[in-house]
């Protein structure tokens, strides 16, 4: 009696855990490209995801079995964000808009290795420069930290790039 009160519960809570876990990594591998990496977690989360149901419908008896199951999914959902945000797997785009000198931030992600594209172009409130670099997803936070440095005031905005061919990435 004590092992399906406590035990199962816990069984059922960790299995939701890897299972919905996986599910937000397929997810993500999915939007990436990452064919294989989606099909293996998509086959893992199914089969945990039995695994779970399948002790849920042997245990219905009990209301916590229940509980430990939403809390699970729950759960699964935040540590499946915070292991996709620890992978950093993928590229980006980040566009950087500009009303001052663009030059020191050009210099900064060409010295830290980074392929850099400039466009003059006219914003609301007259000339600006759009500047453009694909990077790897690891490297977000320096390349935010060299914009914050260089170019305070400028607008940025990062989104995720499917595929490339070719560019000027930093040696690894």
């Amino acid at each position: 009696m004590i092992a399906s009160v406590v035990f199962v519960p816990l069984l059922i809570f960790f299995a939701r855990i890897v299972d919905v876990s996986l599910s937000t990594l397929q997810v993500i591998f999915i939007n990436r490209g990452f064919r294989r990496l989606a099909t293996i977690a998509g086959f893992l989360t199914t089969l945990v995801w039995l695994f779970a149901i399948t002790q849920i419908m042997k245990h219905l008896d009990h209301w916590f079995n229940y509980v430990a199951y939403a809390g699970g999914f729950a759960t699964g959902t935040y540590v499946g964000m915070w292991i996709e945000e620890k992978l950093a797997v993928g590229l980006l785009l980040i566009r950087i808009i500009t009303e001052k000198e663009a030059t020191p931030l050009i210099e900064a992600l060409k010295k830290a290795g980074f392929g850099v594209t400039v466009i003059n172009a006219h914003g609301s409130s007259g000339p600006v420069k759009m500047i453009y670099t694909v990077i790897a997803r690891k490297n977000q936070k320096q390349v935010v930290a060299i914009i914050q440095q260089t170019s305070p005031t400028a607008f940025f905005a990062a989104e995720d790039v499917r595929s490339t061919r070719r560019g000027i990435f930093p040696i690894r």
